[in-house]
């Protein structure tokens, strides 16, 4: 059994002293596990970094075996955003939650088109914070965890949206949430239309997808929120902070 195709490199665990348990995701395959002989060496340590959009060729006697990958760099993520930790913290949370919540060998096209054109749009900045909340939620929705943010949940309204109820996953608008508001999670209105947003609201966003990524996504499996999934919730706050002073 093999095959080709262009893959994302979501994890790579050392292996003996020189290869490693490669994770990548692909269109077609999913997010795949392989043997990639020699990724800790000097010569290849480059190819395999998270990240990476690299055309791969995975190798096994059975399709359920583990396998081994080759592969060829396509493109270098990290490369132009190496002296940006945020945008870092980005990147290696978008493949940490990839990794950690897609089923293993299951495809999930969309996310993976999501991811590439992520990760080759990083450069553009903070902004890219909107496009990885965006993301986030598309792969809970290709999970079956979706977000119903169409019409208020009391009311059926579609007008003045600004929370989400941290159970349902439904939308409610300010006039419906009442008492109730400070146990309903903020509704970023980029969500709701085509703009970036700012800061505060890329906080609420995190905050809001990392709810159900933490309650479903992971928790269904018993497994915490990555700790880089963490760590970029905590710079997005720092970042909206910076701007308020």
């Amino acid at each position: 059994m093999e095959w080709q195709a262009p893959g994302v490199v979501l994890d790579v665990r050392p292996y003996g002293e020189a290869d490693a348990i490669a994770t990548i995701l692909t269109e077609e395959y999913g997010a795949h596990r392989g043997l990639a002989r020699g990724a800790q060496s000097r010569g290849k340590a480059a190819l395999w970094q998270k990240g990476n959009l690299i055309q791969a060729h995975w190798v096994g006697r059975l399709s359920d075996q583990l396998g081994s990958f080759s592969a060829e760099l396509v493109h270098p993520a990290a490369a132009p955003i190496m002296d940006d930790p945020l945008l870092l913290a980005i990147l290696t949370s978008c493949c940490a939650v990839a990794e950690g919540a897609l089923i293993e060998r299951e495809p999930q096209p969309e996310v993976f088109d999501g991811l590439v054109h992520l990760l080759a749009r990083l450069p553009l900045g903070p902004v890219m914070l909107a496009d990885t909340i965006r993301w986030e939620l598309r792969l809970l929705a290709g999970l079956g965890y979706g977000l119903d943010v169409k019409a208020c949940a009391v009311t059926g309204m579609n007008e003045r949206l600004a929370y989400v109820s941290p159970r349902t996953g439904r939308a409610v608008t300010e006039a419906a949430a009442g008492v109730w508001k400070e146990r309903l999670l903020p509704l970023p209105g980029f969500l709701l239309t085509d703009s970036v947003g700012n800061a505060a609201e890329w906080v609420d966003g995190l905050r809001l997808a990392g709810h159900f990524l933490a309650r479903d996504a992971f928790g269904h499996h018993h497994r915490p929120l990555p700790q880089a999934r963490l760590a970029l919730y905590d710079r997005a706050v720092q970042l909206a902070l910076n701007e308020t002073t």
